[in-house]
């Protein structure tokens, strides 16, 4: 049983593909007819109009691809069953932190695909994040441990994942104050939104740190909202329309 087939019921209800994200991923993927969306999940990101295969190992999440989506095959990264440069382009959005061996996944990305595009958070990269600074720090102790935040091999920054690809370019994401798509950090001018059950579900990150961690830490952000510290602690972010949190854009030909 994956992470996903546990915590994946309703994970659409809060993650549904951001506009200006998914233009962004568009323009990366250039002239690519036909794409291998790996870790696909529920199919956010997979472009419209172009041939898209997912792989995806968990069944709860590929109950939740829409209509019309294309097809999808339950199978891990590390094991693709595929040809060499079967797909014009493979991705992977928000997922390779997930897989059983993150280098190997990376590889057969390489393998299957004439271009390669990666969305993810690089952790030296980009402001820090209120969130993990000052009521969840137990983020950054997961992310910093040796094996990585969950346990499948530490990638340390964005440009050691393109020297996985054989190099590439690296791309900043801004994230948008009303992003649609509820990762992590896409609610940081909506502290209130984290405050809320079916958010937090739908965040990985938070089934991963104790339940204890989570109530202490929210509890904390409630009591700084109602009192006004919250704003007054993150004043500069508040007039932003979009701020850098170290998400990116790998694009490896």
């Amino acid at each position: 049983m994956t992470l996903y087939d546990t915590i994946g019921q309703g994970y659409t209800t809060t993650r549904r593909p951001d506009p200006r994200i998914a233009a962004q991923i568009e323009r990366a993927l250039g002239d690519a007819e036909t794409i291998l969306n790996v870790g696909a999940g529920a199919g956010s990101y997979e472009p419209l109009g172009r041939s898209v295969v997912a792989v995806e190992p968990s069944r709860v999440m590929i109950a939740q691809r829409p209509a019309g989506a294309g097809p999808a095959i339950r199978g891990y990264a590390d094991a693709l069953p595929f040809r060499d440069n079967t797909f014009d382009a493979a991705t992977a959005f928000l997922s390779d932190h997930h897989w059983p061996d993150r280098a190997a996944g990376l590889r057969e990305l390489r393998r299957v695909a004439r271009r390669v595009v990666v969305f993810q958070w690089d952790e030296g990269a980009g402001q820090d994040f209120w969130l993990s600074r000052d009521y969840l720090p137990g983020f950054d102790r997961l992310n910093a441990s040796s094996d990585g935040m969950y346990g499948h091999g530490r990638i340390p920054n964005l440009a050691a994942l393109a020297d996985l690809l054989g190099g590439g370019a690296i791309e900043v994401v801004p994230i948008p104050w009303d992003c649609r798509d509820g990762f992590w950090s896409a609610y940081w001018r909506r502290p209130e939104a984290y405050l809320d059950p079916v958010v937090r579900n739908g965040i990985s990150v938070f089934a991963r740190l104790s339940e204890s961690e989570v109530s202490d830490g929210m509890a904390r952000l409630e009591a700084d909202l109602a009192s006004g510290y919250w704003a007054e602690r993150n004043a500069e972010i508040l007039a932003l329309d979009e701020i850098d949190l170290g998400y990116r854009l790998v694009i490896s030909n």
